[in-house]
């Protein structure tokens, strides 16, 4: 493994059993194989055949969830319970993994124990048992317990302060909706350019800009009106949202502190925004379930694996599209000298640093209780749906939160967070997920400006993707369907405007595709009839509200 182009394709290979991204690296001779989550080692005095099984073997324990920390940390103590655990739980990752594994490694199934698991944790209770168990295959290598917690808490440390410095700075976001009139879309937005004359579109908005502005008087911000504008306020719990907008001066903020944050409402009869409309709060779950199972997100981890990787520079390359100066004056020097130079010279921009963060908002109203396509309810399979998409992207390493929502009129739209960015998709946030109980009524337009100001001020990467998970019937009390579709789509396209990505899917339900279309407007979105499916469907979906997040950046920029 000297070589480093061997190293590399080594990589891609772990990567793609793991379905997350992984490095290979050298191991002095004889040394059995391990991994701390991040990379994976091996012995380098090894055939490559032996090196490729060593590897299948710890990333299908990666992927299969095998060296979760829970499960590690009960090993960290006791070396000889951590052999009898890898003994079992190897042949489970492996069977998990069998339908993703290349032809040429399946007959490792062959070699292994013959023993029999369902999980993790039935593996850990077999290996603490007397059973019988047959010896560790070598090319299973071996378990770190230590050193895998480690790195987890140096991860668990890395992200939090990339978050903090990565935290975007709080700035007024204004939205020209208003001003803009029915400018729904991109298109309308930019026809208003196409006089560059005083009394052409651009002349007129100016015009009513300035009309804003005197309005005003100097007691608050400008874009007060606009259609992102939000009070400043605290809510209840402990992740309130503060808006850095200033409150206006004729409303009690300490009222606002009990009521939470407010948001506008699209009226659609009057063609006009109602400003501090909608009041949204963020309360914790009391409910706890029970009795879930862990949702198998290889494939989807394997569909998305590459969608939220960004562009990073890479030095010491061999080829890329700048000169790294300090490597060439090394070579040099070593062609002075007479030595054999490396010729790694170059500096490229490679995809390797994960900088996507992903928020993932769940109907449970009411209306999700009814029956879906394969006997259980929309709410159960839009449930499964949510649990396995978190759970993908939580092991890919990028940044997710999963919120519910519902609502008993405008004054009380309820947000619960289930998983916020900085926390660990664990079992006490599976518990909250699955205590969950559909009931009241969905007022969809508050709910997703609440997740696009939970994007902004909370998510910390620079490409952002909103998911709606749900049955697309938009009804609240006042906030009939024909008005809520209208508000419902105006929320999408100012989330849209913001470059924040938005997908919404339908799992289950039997909603007219018209009645979501009208709903969900330009968005990326998608029906499917059961949870199963979601792997086929979410790489390309992903792709398109992204690229559109994208484009949109890029206009504005």
């Amino acid at each position: 493994m000297a070589n480093d182009t061997v190293v590399e394709r080594l990589g891609m290979f772990a990567s793609a059993v793991a379905g997350r991204p992984l490095v290979v690296a050298a191991l002095e001779a004889g040394e059995p194989a391990w991994t701390d989550g991040r990379t994976v080692y091996v012995d380098a005095a090894s055939s490559l055949r032996s090196q490729l099984e060593s590897l299948t073997v710890q990333a299908s324990l990666l992927a299969a969830g095998g060296l979760e920390p829970d499960i590690v940390a009960r090993l960290a103590k006791r070396q000889a319970l951590a052999d009898r655990y890898l003994a079992v739980e190897g042949r489970r990752a492996l069977d998990a993994n069998a339908p993703f594994l290349p032809m040429s490694m399946r007959s490792l199934i062959d070699g292994c124990p013959d023993v029999s698991s369902g999980s993790p944790s039935a593996s850990l209770a077999m290996a603490e048992s007397r059973a019988v168990i047959g010896p560790t295959p070598a090319s299973f290598g071996t378990i770190h317990a230590r050193r895998l917690l480690a790195e987890h808490r140096a991860a668990e440390k890395s992200r939090a302060a990339a978050a903090a410095r990565h935290r975007p700075a709080k700035k007024p976001q204004g939205d020209l909706s208003e001003l803009l009139g029915e400018a729904d879309t991109e298109e309308d937005v930019l026809d208003l350019f196409s006089s560059p004359a005083g009394g052409g579109g651009i002349g007129r908005l100016l015009a009513k800009m300035m009309s804003k502005v005197r309005q005003l008087g100097g007691g608050g911000p400008p874009g007060a009106d606009a259609a992102t504008h939000q009070r400043r306020s605290a809510t209840r719990g402990a992740g309130a949202v503060v808006s850095s907008l200033t409150p206006s001066p004729d409303r009690d903020t300490a009222d606002d502190a009990i009521k939470g944050i407010t948001y506008p409402e699209w009226d659609l009869h009057h063609k006009r925004y109602r400003q501090d409309w909608c009041t949204v709060v963020e309360a914790e779950a009391t409910a706890l379930g029970e009795g879930w199972s862990t949702p198998d997100g290889h494939a989807l981890r394997r569909s998305l694996t590459r969608l939220g990787m960004g562009l990073s520079r890479h030095h010491r390359q061999a080829q890329g599209d700048d000169i790294d100066v300090d490597a060439a004056v090394e070579m040099q020097v070593e062609l002075a000298a007479g030595s054999a130079p490396d010729d790694s010279v170059y500096v490229d921009n490679l995809r390797r640093r994960r900088d996507l963060s992903v928020l993932i908002l769940l109907d449970v109203s009411g209306s999700a209780a009814e029956a879906g396509g394969d006997g259980r309810t929309v709410h159960e399979q839009q449930r499964t749906a949510a649990a396995a998409m978190t759970t993908a992207l939580h092991e890919l390493g990028d940044r997710v939160a999963l919120f519910a929502y519902s609502s008993q009129g405008r004054s009380a739209v309820n947000m619960t967070p289930i998983k916020r960015f900085d926390e660990r998709f664990d079992t006490a946030a599976m518990r909250r997920l699955y205590g969950l109980r559909p009931g009241a009524y969905s007022r969809l337009g508050a709910a997703i400006r609440h997740g696009a100001t939970v994007l902004r001020e909370r998510a910390g990467t620079p490409r952002r993707l909103l998911v709606v998970l749900s049955d697309g019937l938009a009804y609240d009390h006042g906030y009939e369907r024909v008005y809520g579709a209208a508000d419902a789509r105006r929320a999408l396209s100012e989330v849209t405007r913001e470059g924040i990505g938005c997908l919404c899917l339908t799992v289950g339900a039997g909603t007219d595709v018209e009645e979501l279309r009208r709903v969900f407007g330009t968005a990326a979105h998608a029906t499917i009839a059961e949870p199963g499916q979601l792997s086929r469907v979410i790489g390309p979906l992903f792709r398109v509200a992204l690229n559109r997040a994208e484009a949109r950046r890029r206009k504005a920029s």
